[in-house]
């Protein structure tokens, strides 16, 4: 125990983050790729989407460059939809005349839809396509067959899939030159869809045996012959349960399969929104689901690196937490419990150390996590670790922390920065652990310094591969994103 060198005084922070409280500022590339990773075009408990939107802007503005691999980087591994295309749209007047313009709108298009969103969102703003971004989306349409193209021609939409041929002109190739063909006709129809074939059978049946009798021909063929895209497959669960319960076992058989969970870039709270309903429904189909889904979430987290030591996982309960922060906060505390053998502790305006089974499924302890009102306490973290040493500790959170370091006082009598109170824990213990800070909503700012602290954030389980880079390098979140793509030629 030191005698003469005690903690140093409360860190005051360099900014004040959006619930009021010090905080400090992140790096410009990593709050863009925090924001990218955690959006998704809605408004948040402290940030309207338009504001976010703004700070999006102005987060591409500063650099271009790294703004173009952050947005393919969210949209092509971490399955962030919305949020990339406004960042596309925003990127188009920075990237004018950039010898990578061209590619990178050409590597966005994921999906048919998301020139059609791209495009919709500058509509919407009154802005036309640049250049760079018709010859893009142009490009990517050599990757789309004609069922691709009907599928998402989106007819009863503003912006319709003609009219991005019309305007794009793209090159027709042999698997899409008749479709193309047909849709500037107005002839091409989502022909061969499962939403189109299950519509039809809704509509031929003399009776509701009988509609109920042709869905359930529909869900059987399409189930046995693995028409159904996967995210598709999890969404219509109840459905396929509910109507064509012979073929359960044929889609809780795909739902788990391992090579179909990786390419879906399903985000991993869907699991668990699944595994909610299906908890909710009686019989033995129903926890056969339940059981399926788990298996098939413990899948797709399985990328968790294997860290030596001893880890303490912090969960964020407060109010600010709830809808997305805490559905997949408490999904990957359960992840990180279960696979780092780690202690779980809760926190709001106080700190809690929960016992956990960690036999139980990843969903199953999920659900058992329970979020309060309230506001973030960092201070009691640390004090509620006591004399335990810890190699590592990993907050999850939306770091919107206001609580000063005495409780219930006001701002003036404190700060919300918790340094002191991990100043304390060192000098009690001998032992420095590692601060891990992940994002869960991307709001702008950290409740430690960036260079003293392993950033993480998204929603999806691809954080876990940027995980075993962290112990090394606390910068490899934005090391990633700056590797995924080779930098531009100037």
């Amino acid at each position: 125990m030191s005698k003469f060198n005690t903690p140093a005084a409360p860190a005051k922070g360099d900014t004040v983050n959006l619930a009021g409280g010090a905080a400090f500022t992140q790096s410009h590339k990593l709050e863009l790729v925090s924001l990218l990773l955690t959006s998704f075009g809605e408004d948040k408990y402290y940030e309207k989407a338009n504001a976010r939107y703004v700070r999006l802007a102005s987060l591409i503005a500063a650099d271009p460059h790294f703004a173009a691999r952050a947005i393919l980087f969210a949209r092509r591994e971490y399955g962030m939809r919305s949020i990339s295309h406004v960042g596309a749209g925003l990127l188009g007047q920075h990237a004018s005349g950039k010898p990578w313009a061209v590619e990178f709108y050409r590597e966005l298009v994921y999906r048919v839809d998301d020139m059609l969103e791209v495009t919709a969102f500058l509509h919407a703003r009154k802005e036309k396509l640049s250049a760079a971004m018709k010859k893009g989306f142009a490009q990517a349409f050599d990757r789309f067959n004609g069922y691709q193209l009907g599928k998402y021609r989106a007819a009863d939409k503003e912006v319709k899939l003609v009219d991005l041929v019309n305007l794009l002109h793209p090159v027709p190739k042999e698997h899409n030159m008749e479709a193309l063909k047909a849709l500037i006709k107005g002839e091409l129809r989502a022909e061969g869809t499962w939403e189109m074939e299950l519509t039809q059978a809704g509509q031929q049946g003399a009776t509701d045996a009988d509609k109920a009798a042709l869905k359930a021909a529909v869900w059987k063929r399409l189930i046995l012959e693995r028409k159904l895209g996967y995210f598709a497959l999890l969404r219509n669960l109840r459905n396929i349960l509910q109507q064509a319960p012979d073929v359960l076992p044929q889609a809780l058989e795909q739902l788990v399969d391992p090579a179909a969970i990786q390419k879906s870039l399903v985000l991993p709270f869907r699991y668990a929104t699944a595994y909610r309903e299906m908890m909710q429904l009686p019989g033995k189909e129903a926890r056969a689901a339940a059981v399926a889904l788990s298996k098939a979430a413990d899948i797709a987290c399985a990328n968790v690196p294997k860290l030596e030591g001893e880890t303490l996982v912090a969960l964020d309960v407060s109010g600010s937490m709830h809808g997305k922060p805490a559905e997949i906060g408490a999904l990957f505390a359960a992840v990180l419990v279960k696979a780092l053998n780690a202690d779980l502790m809760s926190f709001h305006e106080v700190g809690t150390m929960r016992q956990v089974d960690p036999g139980n499924s990843t969903l199953s302890l999920a659900e058992s996590m329970r979020f309060d009102s309230g506001g973030t306490n960092f201070h009691d973290i640390f004090r509620t670790m006591g004399d335990r040493k810890y190699d590592r500790v990993i907050i999850l959170s939306d770091m919107m922390a206001w609580m000063p370091q005495n409780g219930y006082c006001s701002l003036e009598r404190g700060t919300a920065i918790p340094t002191a109170e991990l100043a304390n824990y060192r000098q009690r213990t001998g032992c420095d652990p590692a601060i891990w800070s992940f994002d869960l909503a991307g709001n702008g700012t950290l409740m430690f310094p960036e260079k003293r602290v392993r950033c993480m954030a998204g929603f999806s389980e691809k954080v876990f591969d940027v995980m075993s880079a962290l112990e090394n390098d606390p910068q490899a979140l934005v090391h990633t994103v700056e590797g995924y793509w080779p930098k531009p030629k100037e």
